[in-house]
């Protein structure tokens, strides 16, 4: 959810339902054998110059001039192939075309949802790309970050590769820090609610100011990045959810809730919620002052600066469990993903722009910087080049760190965090605990038989 992709969240249902319809159609109908692939020698045009198509979901002025930028410079060193660009395209099109395939189809896709991989990669929609890497040399474990390549693979299978990242972590008020007292950034959750507390203004019914907005509704407040910070395991070996035992899952729902009503409970923090400025316009409530601290990814910072807030920004990890001290620095990590579609007949040349974005340091490193995301291997995360923010480092070091994390591709499409998510809704709302493990383990059998759905297909 960065000037990469701002529109990127979790999805309403009715964007849920539509998803999973695309998604299951195309697990349907896209299982056929792929067109090419690495030893196809049809990718040729007359001269021996090919032409591919490239959908992406960039749509923004800014984001289109970078991505235009990269393919120029992947164009002028493959001076034989040529890129059509087609941005603006959502997950629910793209699944479309690539059951559909034909010459109007793409050649090259990229997706902001790293959820929907195991699909991807389970109905053959797009090409398994482990021939490519064997034939380029690449060694992927010394190329990217652990996370990243479990988030673009599934079950064994390659069929996306990462192309930058959003790591997330906190952002602070430093004025209003200095201001209560408060020497730095806290780094385990006991600290972190005191300061939420000490920071919080209330004003009449509502609040001046809050230290933190802990609703699962607020920005960017999703489970899974919130449990970033906990480390969940959410299946067992067998593939079954595993959320009632998860001393992760459990501790981080009940510190959440007990949070919310230290704060003044969960109708007053949604009544000052819904009037809030837009999540990505200038009047976001930590540009603004109305909320102290922020969970976010990467973008924040230069939207912030852009925005011209009126106190100085300070950036650190989010805070990590009392008794895992050990672990403070580590962070939810996602990103961009990309591909190759399995109904190409141009595979080596689609293959060559996908290994180009996603590995080339100098195209890495001059994205990230046009359009202030996370590099994505560890040579750009190291490069001289990197023009940012001294404290975008924050980001660079989460992306970095062996301990940070991602949610597991599922079948499913990720419709498990959503279950998972649902039942957050209804728990923080409620007065005590006692109905965290009942609620767990009903969430588990949702999961379960939704997994189960899915691979009947």
């Amino acid at each position: 959810m960065s000037p990469a992709h701002p529109h990127r969240r979790a999805l309403t249902p009715l964007a849920a339902v539509g998803t999973a319809l695309a998604l299951a159609l195309s697990a349907t109908a896209c299982t056929g054998s792929p067109a090419g692939g690495a030893d196809d020698k049809a990718d040729d045009g007359p001269g021996g110059r090919t032409t591919i198509t490239f959908w992406h979901g960039w749509s923004a002025p800014s984001e289109v001039r970078a991505i235009n930028a990269n393919i120029a410079r992947f164009e002028k060193t493959h001076p034989h192939i040529k890129v059509h660009s087609v941005g603006g395209i959502d997950d629910d099109k793209l699944n479309q075309a690539l059951r559909a395939g034909g010459s109007r189809g793409p050649d090259v896709v990229s997706s902001f949802e790293t959820a929907n991989v195991g699909r991807f990669c389970s109905s053959g929609a797009l090409a398994d790309l482990a021939p490519f890497i064997e034939k380029s040399g690449l060694d992927l474990a010394k190329t990217f970050p652990k996370p990243l390549l479990e988030y673009t693979g599934f079950e064994g299978r390659r069929c996306t590769m990462p192309l930058l990242t959003d790591a997330y972590g906190l952002y602070y008020n430093k004025t209003a820090f200095k201001d209560a007292g408060i020497d730095g950034p806290p780094k385990t959750w006991s600290e972190f609610r005191a300061v939420a507390k000490k920071l919080t203004k209330p004003r009449g019914d509502g609040y001046e100011r809050v230290g933190f907005l802990p609703n699962y509704h607020g920005y960017e407040n999703n489970i899974e990045h919130y449990l970033g910070s906990w480390g969940p395991r959410y299946f067992d070996s067998k593939g079954k959810a595993s959320l009632a035992l998860d001393p992760a899952v459990g501790n981080l729902l009940r510190f959440q809730q007990k949070m919310v009503h230290e704060l003044g409970g969960y109708e007053k923090l949604e009544r000052f919620r819904t009037g809030l400025g837009d999540e990505f316009g200038a009047e976001h409530p930590f540009h603004t002052g109305q909320v102290a601290m922020q969970l976010d990814g990467e973008w924040r910072l230069g939207m912030a600066l852009d925005a011209k807030v009126p106190f100085e920004i300070g950036v650190a990890p989010m805070p990590v469990p009392d008794e895992d001290g050990i672990d403070y620095g580590k962070g939810f990590l996602s990103g961009t993903i990309m591909g190759v579609s399995a109904q190409s007949r141009k595979q080596n040349a689609a293959w060559e722009l996908v290994k180009f974005m996603t590995t080339d340091t100098e195209a890495v490193v001059a994205f990230a910087n046009d359009i202030r995301n996370v590099p994505s291997t560890f040579a750009a995360l190291k490069s001289p080049g990197l023009k940012l923010d001294p404290r975008f480092k924050t980001f660079l070091d989460i992306a970095r760190n062996k301990r940070s994390n991602t949610a597991p591709g599922t079948l499913d499409g990720g419709a498990y965090l959503r279950t998972l998510q649902d039942f957050a809704y209804g728990f923080e709302k409620e007065r005590d605990s006692s109905g965290l493990v009942p609620g767990l383990q009903r969430t588990e059998r949702q999961i379960d038989a939704d997994m189960a759905q899915a691979r009947r297909g």
